[in-house]
């Protein structure tokens, strides 16, 4: 990674020397320098380039001098870090300049050697310091998430309770109603075979009630009732499987219920509209065992890595039109198997979609990156799969994709709790 350097300095010859005594470094592409002959074009350079890491500066220059400088660095960014240029007998100055925030200083004439290690041993404070505010926000935001998703799962799995107790009721009394117009129709039709000619009243109200019709359709309307009952309890189980809150210590845990909760869950986004066919789901699932994991936690990897493939899908269908796209139909594929090791499972996410560049890839696992439109993405989801996967089960996500062939996630997670801890 090329640190880049704003020297600020008034003897514009210096500018030169300094490329030219650290030319290797800057060859290496380790060092890059911005140049400044006073403290407001360094402020200016400052406003112009995020990227400074670290700012070397004189103390006596016109218009504007170093300490001057110094004053206003902590406006700009309180983890850019200065290094104060002085003579070695103009100690007041350099004592001020350390009260006013400087890391550290070189004094003049410059000892080359010196100010490299100084740069080094800055820069190198830099980084560690950058690496850990990082550390400090994915803590931050993970621990923001994680009550998050308890807060969701609670509310969840009490409203999937709720539901489950008048469904149980409904299915209860439908399974005795069932039966009970069953006994119902069949003594009538043995009232029609003992009664044949029940008189005219009887066959006018027949036929203005369509009885027949009546008798075909209401074991009909019952079935349905029973299916739809039954799809409000598989959804309650999904929401239930989908929402359980992980404890302190990792559970056994079907896999295959996890994935097919989360797609029961966003199934109103796998649906067809009247824009695009429905996106068709390929279950290549193969035999599992329980694997000892944080379910809560790998049920939202499930989601994250699924809403990601829709979202891919949906982009990829940009100017296709409806018959384009049933001709050519846009496709989820599960793939779950248990490694050669034995130790291990994997579960591989595939979208045909667009696919991504080398140079996104580089980035799509890391904090705050999203190619989503405002709005729409966080940056926060692949991040957090992958604290979940690599940190939290010690396994192992990685991306394959290429523009044009799809993305796919591959999820890696031992099966025993000894190997995750």
């Amino acid at each position: 990674m090329t640190m880049t350097i704003l020297f600020v300095d008034d003897e514009i010859s210096l500018h030169r020397i300094i490329n030219l005594k650290f030319r290797k470094k800057i060859r290496d592409n380790e060092w890059n320098f911005i140049f400044a002959s006073n403290g407001l074009e360094a402020l200016q350079k400052l406003l112009e380039n995020s990227q400074i890491s670290l700012v070397i500066t004189d103390i006596n220059m016109p218009e504007m001098d170093g300490l001057t400088l110094l004053e206003k660095l902590n406006d700009i960014d309180l983890n850019l870090k200065a290094v104060v240029l002085s003579a070695y007998s103009d100690m007041n100055n350099i004592r001020t300049a350390m009260n006013l925030g400087a890391f550290d200083f070189a004094t003049k004439p410059i000892d080359f050697y010196d100010l490299e290690v100084t740069i080094n041993r800055t820069l190198d404070y830099v980084q560690k310091n950058r690496t850990n505010q990082q550390r400090l926000q994915q803590a931050q935001t993970q621990l923001i998430q994680s009550e998050k998703m308890s807060t969701i799962g609670q509310l969840v799995a009490g409203v999937a309770h709720e539901i489950n107790n008048p469904v149980s009721f409904i299915s209860a009394n439908l399974y005795h109603a069932e039966a009970y117009i069953n006994d119902l129709i069949n003594h009538w039709r043995l009232y029609e075979q003992k009664l044949p000619n029940p008189g005219v009243e009887i066959e006018n109200n027949a036929e203005d009630i369509e009885l027949e019709y009546l008798l075909t359709d209401l074991p009909k309307l019952i079935s349905s009732m029973k299916e739809g009952t039954k799809r409000i309890s598989e959804i309650s189980t999904s929401l239930r499987t989908f929402s359980r809150l992980d404890t302190v210590e990792s559970v056994n845990f079907n896999i295959h219920e996890g994935i097919d909760s989360t797609l029961l869950i966003l199934n109103h986004r796998l649906k067809g509209n009247n824009k695009s066919p429905a996106i068709e789901i390929i279950k290549e699932y193969n035999d599992l065992p329980l694997v000892n994991c944080y379910p809560g936690q790998i049920n939202q990897v499930f989601m994250n890595l699924i809403t990601n493939a829709i979202d891919a899908l949906e982009d990829s269908n940009q100017g296709r039109s409806f018959a384009d796209i049933k001709a050519n139909p846009n496709t989820i594929t599960i793939c779950t198997e248990v490694l050669e090791d034995n130790n291990s499972v994997a579960i591989r996410i595939k979208d045909n979609g667009l696919g991504m560049s080398a140079e996104i890839q580089e980035q799509v696992f890391d904090y705050l990156f999203t190619t989503k439109a405002v709005g729409k993405g966080t940056g926060l989801g692949l991040s957090i799969s992958r604290q979940i996967v690599e940190e939290k089960h010690r396994g192992k996500l990685k991306c394959i994709s290429s523009p044009g062939m799809g993305s796919e996630f591959i999820v890696e997670i031992p099966i025993s709790h000894s190997m995750i801890r």
